[in-house]
């Protein structure tokens, strides 16, 4: 036997070996059963095993449609670069699966256009789903305790909140893209889109369990290591030889922390933070866009959040600027504008260059052009280069889309972003994703829009321009908004 000894003690463990709980044999295994031989090969796969991890019928399936969403995606993607296996390998970081467009709002689309997206959350959700069912039983089978299940399913509430969220908002474009940059380009623009997260008070929470839950593991880990030679590394054997690990680990608790965590102890505080972690997570994701549009505003009007400072409010002759082209136009309809605290002065920023100036389209045609065309392409609405914010001189436009909604009470739009050519495309794209979120939130969060008459946004970077990028000119018209009417 091995000694565990120190200058103090001289310990050395002993302990007789416990086989565990014996596991009955499943009786459909042997031979052909009463079923037949139909009966024998639904056993050998049902009761599968791979190396030593049981599946059993649960598992099974669960492997097998996990596999059938990982080809829906795989396949999409390679699809995407016109089946070209070099290109895959080069550009998988930035490939995606979408979701569909906000037109098809909680509608079926088209396989190509957002229903090979769907089938893919639908085979990924019940293999996840399916595994649960598996951990939970095996559980119960082997005689332990339900604690690993029960913490999976709050980590799988956190992966339904996704979808969950959308469904509520009612449209499926809310939803995670498959892919890794485009999911975390979707993070940044749905954060935009409601107001920045981090005020929000369950997102908080979240971050604040998951930097507790690394911590508690982290003490634990190191706890391990101080009594490892008296067999910290072998806790459940140890439990009750006192003054072997089990006990002075209770001491280095209570001496180091302040209280004393016992080796079960420890293990129900890192659980419970972890379990904490994704469960207030979720809570924030579905109370985003249903209970709250904005969080920033939402923190301004419950005093988390200070206002943006006074001196970034524009000056009265801007302001009146702004409100005197509207002057005696709509008296009755058109509600008196109060500028935003949040508008940046046009002082602090480069001015607007004077090629880049375009003609505000008015309120009416606006809406002829989404009753013939089903979409507008709007110009003045200005950002800087590289910025997703847009500039104060788009207050006009801005003025005018409220205009429009007030006096088309039914009408619902979705906001799209376009750019030009120059720069990254990957880039690009993210970009304009990005104005088409910043669009939304600003036109719900400052113009008092309903945020269900603005069902979504997107963005599609140069992939759909209006003109030329070989020329200043045609750059320009490419780098617009455009609203696209929803039936």
């Amino acid at each position: 036997m091995l000694e565990y000894q120190n200058l103090f003690t001289r310990v050395q463990v002993r302990h007789a070996p416990d086989p565990g709980l014996p596991i009955p044999t499943p009786q459909y295994r042997v031979g052909k059963g009463g079923f037949g031989l139909l009966g024998y090969l639904a056993g050998k796969i049902g009761d599968a095993q791979i190396g030593p991890i049981y599946l059993g019928w649960f598992g099974t399936l669960s492997l097998v449609f996990g596999f059938a969403a990982f080809e829906i995606i795989g396949l999409n993607m390679w699809r995407s670069v016109g089946w070209d296996t070099v290109e895959f390998i080069r550009r998988l970081p930035w490939l995606a699966l979408e979701p569909p467009s906000p037109e098809y709002g909680l509608r079926i689309p088209p396989l190509d256009q957002g229903g090979w997206y769907l089938l893919a959350g639908f085979c990924l959700t019940v293999s996840i789903l399916l595994w649960w069912v598996r951990t939970y039983r095996r559980a119960r089978a082997l005689g332990l305790g339900t604690h690993l299940a029960w913490a999976f399913a709050s980590a799988i509430f956190l992966y339904l909140s996704f979808f969950f969220q959308p469904v509520l908002v009612g449209s499926w474009s809310e939803m995670v893209p498959f892919g890794i940059f485009p999911h975390l380009d979707w993070t940044s623009a749905f954060s935009i889109r409601y107001g920045n997260l981090y005020y929000n008070p369950f997102h908080a929470l979240s971050i604040a369990f998951l930097y507790g839950s690394v911590l508690l593991f982290a003490m634990h880990g190191a706890t391990i290591l101080a009594v490892s030679r008296m067999g910290g590394e072998r806790e459940i054997e140890q439990i009750t030889d006192r003054g072997t690990a089990s006990e002075r680990a209770a001491l280095f608790w209570r001496w180091t922390m302040g209280w004393n965590a016992t080796m079960e102890s420890i293990h129900r505080w890192a659980w419970w933070f972890a379990v904490l972690t994704t469960l207030t997570g979720g809570i924030g994701i579905l109370l985003t866009g249903t209970v709250v549009d904005n969080w920033y505003l939402w923190a301004v009007k419950h005093d988390v959040a200070p206002r943006y400072p006074a001196a970034n409010i524009v000056t009265p002759d801007q302001r009146e600027f702004l409100r005197g082209r509207y002057m005696g136009t709509s008296p009755d309809s058109f509600p008196d504008y109060k500028v935003p605290a949040a508008v940046i002065d046009t002082m602090a920023l480069p001015p607007l260059d004077s090629a880049e100036i375009a003609p505000v389209i008015d309120a009416a045609t606006m809406r002829d052009s989404l009753a013939a065309a089903g979409r507008v392409s709007i110009r003045a609405i200005y950002f800087s280069t590289a910025n997703a914010m847009s500039r104060p001189e788009s207050q006009p436009q801005y003025l005018e889309i409220q205009q429009l909604m007030l006096q088309n009470p039914t009408l619902r739009v979705m906001v799209e972003g376009h750019t030009d050519n120059v720069g990254q495309p990957d880039a690009n794209l993210t970009l304009s994703k990005e104005r088409a979120a910043f669009v939304r939130s600003r036109l719900i969060s400052e113009f008092q829009v309903d945020s269900t008459r603005l069902v979504g946004t997107d963005g599609f970077g140069d992939t759909k321009p209006r003109a030329t990028n070989d020329t200043p000119e045609g750059r320009r018209q490419n780098r617009r908004v455009e609203l696209v009417r929803i039936p």
